[in-house]
């Protein structure tokens, strides 16, 4: 079974919000995936929702403003009602030199996430692929990160580990047991969309999704969020991946 949701960070270009969440429920989704500034005011966000039929399972929250205040990062999950917090990037003078430094890091997500998983919420990394390039001893920030607490969860971003040059399902496969959620995003071949920065619609470009697909349903991982970084139609994009989407062998809801 697939639970399928629309990350809105790629109708960020596409305001308002309220266009985007009717376009995506008449398109037939039934959960979107949140992320920063949308977030800031959670009872009007929740009302929009409400109002487009609309959940949001999961979110992406700056380290920065967990850090800051963590009791209104958390009163802003309960408002939504979300069951996953995922941190979803570093600025590149924010990340950590060497490899202690990404154990370290890992250790310093353990600890801010805990509230959340105290109160029942899923709580994890969300990768690009920085996190997939070898630090100074060799081992990759993702796996130091992994390592760092049996507690931190994956949202595997599967388009960001196959432009780090690795294999999806091998890394699906490593982390069973880890994976919460997944983003499911395209890749264009070589030289096309080069205007929506090389990302495809879902089931447009050259990722396999049948062998992943297969890989994810093996492994109990059934939560899936497809993303675009930048589409130029995000209509045309919603619309497309979501009927890819629901083509992968298995029904989703």
């Amino acid at each position: 079974m697939k639970h399928v949701a629309y990350q809105l960070y790629g109708s960020r270009n596409f305001p308002p919000l309220e266009r985007t969440l009717t376009m995506l429920a008449k398109t037939g989704f039934t959960a979107v995936e949140g992320y920063g500034a949308i977030l800031e005011t959670p009872e009007a966000l929740k009302t929009m929702l409400d109002k487009s039929g609309l959940s949001m399972p999961s979110a992406h929250m700056g380290l920065a403003e967990i850090e800051a205040d963590p009791a209104r990062a958390l009163a802003t999950a309960h408002i939504l009602g979300l069951e996953a917090v995922f941190v979803p990037y570093l600025m590149p003078q924010d990340r950590p030199l060497d490899a202690a430094g990404w154990t370290a890091f890992g250790k310093r997500l353990a600890q801010i996430g805990a509230p959340f998983q105290q109160a029942g919420l899923k709580f994890g990394w969300h990768n690009h692929d920085f996190e997939l390039q070898p630090t100074d001893s060799g081992a990759l920030p993702l796996d130091l990160i992994v390592a760092a607490d049996p507690r931190l969860l994956l949202e595997l971003d599967l388009g960001w580990v196959r432009v780090a040059g690795l294999d999806p399902v091998a890394w699906i496969t490593k982390y069973a047991g880890r994976i919460a959620t997944v983003h499911i995003k395209d890749i264009a071949p070589d030289g096309a969309c080069v205007q929506e920065d090389g990302w495809a619609d879902v089931g447009h470009g050259i990722m396999d999704w049948t062998a992943i697909h297969a890989a994810l349903q093996a492994t109990g991982v059934d939560h899936y969020i497809v993303e675009h970084d930048n589409p130029s139609d995000d209509a045309r994009f919603a619309r497309r991946s979501l009927a890819s989407v629901n083509s992968f062998q298995g029904p989703a809801i």
